[in-house]
């Protein structure tokens, strides 16, 4: 493993000097740090501390795009169980939310190298963000949530879309629906390719036709459902896919302003089990991740990849939570 010796002797610098660099201290230019972070990025220097089993590990979670401080969004549980679980391996853990599809303004191994972090957590980045793409080569060990990288020292955690949506349209199936309509989030997203993805196998398994006009892409808010609602209802769709609860509550909200009643007339279905599924009305059927489990594994996946163990991507199972939202077809008898 490179050392500060390394360092040292590619920039004749003393071992000092090097050190003091790295650890950001004020009588080392900002233009001698840069260099020396710089150099230590390209030979794959670790600092000891996280190379280390004993010292404690400070751990940077980098979030974008995604709600966190509230228990009703998304990334409040993830956080938590993050936290929990690193808590007891006795890591420090420090937030840092960033401006939404902003440019990285640094670069990702440097920063960390920089601030002594062992390791990167990131969450709600698309797949086109510019921090995204520096990890190809990142030599610091990171987790993404629902983003896949190929590197040995970046991992995946997430749970199953594709199983997730196959669930809801095998439960709609079994409710007697045949014209069944999916509105997706963004096409950028991973996340909604593989929903997608879910939703034309479930189709194919069970021998149903896909509409080409019974899917659309919007994003993940609520108040995209009123572009395409109307259009799926008088295409015929007797149920709704949604690829986020928050999508779900747009379209109950734009069928109750349409007069068209759920699910007597249409079914609804959503995915993540936020805490506002239960409260809508009818209660939202949805499909759950364990988003405290995530969080914990996360943790657990990260410990993996210090210990030098390469992990590609681990996942969760969905579950279907079956509430009030859903039911049989209008004029359908159950046989």
């Amino acid at each position: 493993m490179p050392t500060l010796k390394d360092i040292a002797k590619k920039l004749n610098l003393s071992v000092s000097t090097v050190s003091k660099g790295l650890s950001g201290a004020s009588d080392v230019s900002m233009k001698t740090r840069q260099e020396i972070l710089g150099t230590a990025v390209k030979i794959g220097y670790v600092p000891k501390q996280a190379k280390s089993d004993t010292a404690p590990k400070r751990i940077c979670v980098f979030i974008e795009n995604m709600g966190y401080e509230r228990v009703e969004q998304f990334g409040y549980d993830i956080i938590i169980g993050f936290k929990l679980e690193a808590a007891a391996k006795k890591w420090d853990v420090s937030i840092m939310p960033l401006a939404m599809n902003e440019e990285a303004k640094y670069d990702y191994d440097e920063f960390m190298v920089a601030n002594n972090y062992s390791a990167g957590f990131l969450l709600g980045f698309n797949l086109h963000n510019d921090f995204i793409k520096q990890l190809d080569k990142t030599n610091i060990p990171t987790v993404l949530l629902d983003n896949v990288v190929y590197n040995k020292n970046v991992a995946c955690v997430g749970v199953d879309n594709r199983q997730g949506i196959f669930y809801a349209v095998e439960h709609l199936v079994n409710l007697g629906h045949k014209k069944i309509a999916m509105l997706n989030g963004e096409t950028v997203s991973m996340v909604s390719d593989e929903r997608l993805q879910g939703f034309l196998s479930g189709m194919r398994a069970f021998g149903l036709e896909t509409d080409e006009k019974l899917i659309a892409n919007g994003d993940y808010t609520s108040d995209m459902a009123d572009k395409y609602v109307s259009s799926f209802v008088e295409n015929g769709a007797t149920a709704i896919v949604c690829a986020s609860d928050l999508i779900a509550h747009g379209v109950m909200r734009e069928l109750y302003r349409m007069g068209v009643r759920v699910p007597d007339d249409v079914s609804v279905i959503g995915f993540d089990d936020l805490p506002l599924a239960s409260y809508t009305t009818p209660s939202l059927t949805t499909i759950r991740q364990n988003r405290l489990e995530i969080g914990r594994n996360v943790c657990l996946v990260m410990e993996q990849i210090l210990r030098g163990n390469c992990v590609s991507r681990l996942l969760l199972m969905p579950e279907l939570v079956k509430r009030e939202s859903t039911g049989l077809p209008k004029g359908y008898e159950a046989t």
